[in-house]
């Protein structure tokens, strides 16, 4: 029987399992390869190991890195490569490349850089969601690792202003954009009809940039104008996330919820009512004392919900 694996990683809004591109990544690619992922968000109450995010543990085993925690995923057999040719191999590897060097930095610029997006959105929300006193100061260490990350990787000659740099940035993760529009084409991934490591990467970069509500939307308005970009996200979330375009579970799943809640209910308002008739028994004096097996069902609340928690 496999080890249990729990996966602690940002938590999600906006119609988002995740709002961290790495998270988002890593939970693509248990969903597309089956792994039981047990997924632990960020919370108040919750403290990153090291402060590095995603990390799954294992038994004793702790790993962090998008990269490493899929090539973990795939020695326990949860593999969704499987299928892929030694080209295609090699393409999944260039492409990865690719986003790393041209959208990731656009990414953390419209997340931790740009300054209305960061005051309005990023800041509040991720600070909500750390300790107190760490809130006051971990997002602001989080925008200057972004900063300092951009202006190693672009920031020297013949670029040596922010604005120029910036304007670099944007202008690659559109080409960037662009390329992935090309290579995806009418097809439903990017290798067919099944997801595979490169869908799980591109929709970690991707769906952030789709989804979240930022005052400053320049990559989101690019990214709108190609609609099989776009078409690609909603489908892993409605397929693999069981989210609809709306960012909420299908009116199937829903009714089920509500039936679930409904039946909860009754027989708790059952497992009360035998308690009463065993409470008069016992103070019946033509009945001696007895016990009466109590039907209890736990709330249905308890239970986690889907952006917690990842079935294989």
């Amino acid at each position: 029987m496999a080890a249990p694996m729990e996966l602690s990683c940002w938590g999600g809004d906006w119609g988002l399992p995740s709002l961290h591109p790495e998270s988002l990544t890593v939970m693509a690619y248990a969903k597309f390869s089956g792994a039981p992922l047990t997924v632990n968000t960020i919370n108040n109450s919750w403290r990153p190991p090291k402060g590095e995010v995603p990390v799954l543990i294992s038994e004793d085993i702790v790993i962090s890195q998008p990269a490493k925690i899929l090539n973990f995923l795939r020695r326990q057999k949860y593999n969704a490569d499987y299928e892929l040719s030694a080209k295609q191999g090699a393409d999944t590897l260039a492409y990865i490349a690719l986003l790393e060097e041209k959208l990731l930095p656009a990414l953390l610029h419209t997340f931790w850089v740009e300054a209305e997006n960061y005051c309005s959105v990023t800041k509040p929300w991720f600070a909500s969601r750390i300790a107190f006193p760490l809130s006051l100061y971990l997002p602001g260490k989080m925008s200057r690792e972004a900063l300092n990350r951009i202006l190693l990787t672009r920031g020297g000659p013949p670029l040596y202003s922010l604005t120029e740099v910036e304007a670099q940035i944007y202008r690659d993760a559109k080409e960037c954009l662009n390329l992935l529009s090309k290579r995806l084409g009418t097809s439903q991934f990017f290798f067919g009809d099944t997801p595979t490591t490169l869908d799980a990467f591109v929709f970690g970069f991707l769906a952030p940039i789709y989804k979240v509500c930022f005052p400053r939307v320049q990559l989101q308005e690019h990214m709108k104008q190609l609609p099989n970009l776009c078409r690609f996200c909603d489908d892993v979330l409605t397929c693999y996330f069981r989210l609809t375009v709306s960012g909420h579970s299908p009116a199937g799943q829903d009714t089920a919820d509500a039936n679930l809640q409904k039946l909860t209910q009754l027989v708790n308002k059952e497992s009360n009512l035998i308690e009463k008739m065993d409470d008069n028994l016992r103070k019946s004096p033509q009945h001696p004392p007895r016990k009466l097996t109590t039907l209890k069902l736990a709330a249905g609340g308890e239970e986690s919900s889907p952006l917690n928690r990842l079935s294989p």
